[in-house]
């Protein structure tokens, strides 16, 4: 699989708009080459340079195993990120430049579980069911 963004390249700087300093909505995404046999796919968007530990931006799974998720957009059942919320909280670092990791998974199953989980559930819970994988990385620095 391959995962993209018509609005910032691969380790490239993600534009204000989808973050905490603009509308703060999640960015259109493209999803190629998924499994034929996959039956949903999951979307974990986190920050692993945010201070303590990996913060959790977007948690999102049952989607459609569709080739495209539109801006501004709920494709599928959402979890609650590190922000306490069941949407997209876009990239908010409170210093430096930081990494934002779009982690697509193509599932060989709907995973039924309720909205509102916690990003260590849902791994739990793809477990053996993960197909294939893609990574998109964005980054963002306030004032940039």
């Amino acid at each position: 699989m391959k995962l993209s963004s018509p609005e910032f390249e691969n380790n490239g700087f993600i534009p204000a708009k989808f973050t905490c300093g603009g509308r703060d909505v999640n960015p259109a995404l493209i999803i190629e080459d998924v499994p034929q046999e996959a039956e949903s796919l999951a979307l974990i968007v986190d920050d692993p340079d945010a201070p303590g530990r990996t913060w959790a931006h977007w948690v999102v799974y049952d989607m459609p195993a569709a080739a495209r998720i539109d801006e501004n957009t709920v494709p599928g059942k959402q979890g609650v990120n590190d922000f306490g919320r069941r949407d997209y909280g876009g990239p908010c670092p409170p210093s430096g430049t930081h990494r934002y990791f779009f982690k697509i998974y193509a599932l060989d199953k709907k995973l039924e579980l309720e909205e509102g989980i916690a990003k260590q559930t849902l791994e739990q819970a793809m477990g053996e069911s993960i197909l294939d994988r893609a990574e998109l990385i964005g980054l963002y620095q306030k004032g940039r």
